[in-house]
């Protein structure tokens, strides 16, 4: 398939239905906008306008603004490249959003990715996440490279491996002679979207002296195989720029850009 056909059954498959809501959260849609959200101390909300802003996108952009005021949540307001107005961002950053780093909407086919050969150096070794202690050493992996919040990040994962074990797969790589009571090398997981086709990848951080091994390119081809043990078609990843390369190296397509926008009461 080309990148055309591939994000046009992206659009039709995931955006429209709004079929990639978050499990657990909240899902609505009100007119023309897709909202999920959680409440609580570590709520927050996510907005997504696939069919445009219609005539007055501005009072649209301060309805979900009051909604989430209201509910004392930050929320993100993701937005593609095509999305309509064409200059969405600046009316969303006049309505006080901040904007954050852009990022490729990267989509391949399974079986594309299976064609090409991919090895695990001898030395790691890759298994799936079980329990506590796997997650507490993905937490601190992620928070090592990315400063993303060690609790964050193992609450979020252990909570939904917990809840929605068929539609989440995390895994971890850790070096074969210190086993688990070293740190992670790698991690990464799969997120899988019933009834679309469509399968997530997210993750993939890993060390900088386990980096140029090929251990990231086993990772992807290990999901890939079980997406498609699974019967899923496709893989989506949301990728930033030193991810975006080695992933159109390895056969998937970037098709378009998605920015985010941050709210906060």
């Amino acid at each position: 398939m080309t990148p055309e056909e591939l994000l046009d059954v992206f659009h039709r498959r995931i955006r429209l239905p709004d079929a990639d809501a978050i499990p657990g959260w909240k899902q609505e849609h009100d007119g023309l906008v897709h909202r999920s959200y959680v409440e609580g101390a570590e709520g927050a909300g996510f907005v997504e306008t696939p069919r445009g802003l219609g005539d007055d996108p501005d009072a649209v952009i301060a309805q979900e603004v009051a909604f989430f005021r209201e509910r004392g949540l930050p929320f993100e307001w993701k937005t593609y490249a095509y999305d309509e107005p064409a200059d969405l961002g600046e009316r969303l950053v006049r309505a006080g959003f901040t904007q954050e780093e852009p990022e490729t909407l990267i989509l391949g086919e399974v079986d594309r990715i299976l064609e090409r050969p991919s090895a695990l150096p001898s030395k790691v070794r890759l298994r799936e996440a079980d329990g506590p202690d796997d997650f507490h050493r993905i937490g601190v992996l992620t928070d090592t490279l990315w400063n993303s919040g060690l609790e964050r990040i193992v609450e979020r994962l252990a909570g939904e491996a917990r809840m929605f074990p068929d539609r989440l797969s995390v895994f971890l790589v850790e070096d074969a002679l210190k086993g688990p009571d070293g740190p992670a090398v790698s991690a990464a997981w799969i997120r899988f979207h019933p009834g679309t086709g469509f399968a997530s990848l997210w993750g993939g951080g890993t060390l900088p002296e386990w980096r140029r091994q090929g251990i990231y390119s086993a990772l992807l081809a290990h999901r890939a195989r079980l997406a498609k043990e699974r019967g899923y078609e496709f893989l989506r990843v949301d990728a930033s720029e030193d991810s975006r390369p080695i992933l159109q190296k390895l056969g998937l397509y970037g098709v378009t850009v998605t920015t985010p926008y941050e709210w906060t009461p």
